[in-house]
């Protein structure tokens, strides 16, 4: 059965980006970005809510020319463009950007008969609100978790609005240079 696989960088307190939706504190260096492509190398499926999909088309598929050098990018826009995206959205009607699907309605059950089909897992990347609705509806099955070496004090936490006791088991922990730590947790029933 594919996983899904919920992705993010967050603070220290645990927020996914500053009161006004600033990221900048984020550290993605040559080391982040190499375990980044090594996870994203075991999914084949990228779920976004609307507003990181809008983002996300509006960037990856015109890759600036500055970027264009850059070998982690590239591939990085490779691998979206190949990668089957669905958009959760309840608002959003139509999609452009190629091998995307928009899920509107029973999005917990559409993403369980995903679950059971065949091939790599799904990934939640950004996201936030999103990430709190599959929480919600006991849709994640692994959380990884690049905690950076950063307090905000304020911002949009990574978990919100949680009405139940979510059991996890510590499967791995990576210290990278810069500081920051990905945590790998599994729900207790993997």
């Amino acid at each position: 059965m594919r996983k899904v696989i919920s992705f993010h960088h967050a603070s220290l307190d645990g927020c996914l980006s500053g009161p006004n939706g600033e990221m900048d504190w984020i550290i993605f260096d040559e080391q982040i970005q190499e375990y980044a492509a090594e996870v994203h190398s075991t999914a084949d499926t990228v779920l976004y809510g609307r507003a990181t999909y809008e983002m996300m088309a509006g960037f990856w598929p015109k890759l600036p020319e500055s970027l264009q050098g850059s070998g982690y990018h590239v591939e990085q826009a490779r691998w979206l463009d190949n990668a089957t995206k669905i958009v959760c959205s309840t608002t959003l009607t139509e999609v452009d950007w190629i091998n995307s699907k928009v899920i509107k309605d029973h999005i917990p059950e559409e993403l369980a008969a995903l679950k059971r089909e065949k091939g790599k897992d799904m990934i939640v990347i950004g996201s936030a609100s999103l990430s709190h609705y599959l929480i919600q509806n006991n849709l994640i099955d692994e959380y990884r978790i690049n905690v950076n070496p950063v307090v905000l004090g304020a911002g949009v936490p990574l978990f919100e609005n949680i009405s139940h006791r979510v059991d996890l088991k510590l499967v791995e922990a990576i210290p990278f240079k810069s500081g920051v730590v990905s945590l790998v947790y599994q729900g207790k029933a993997h």
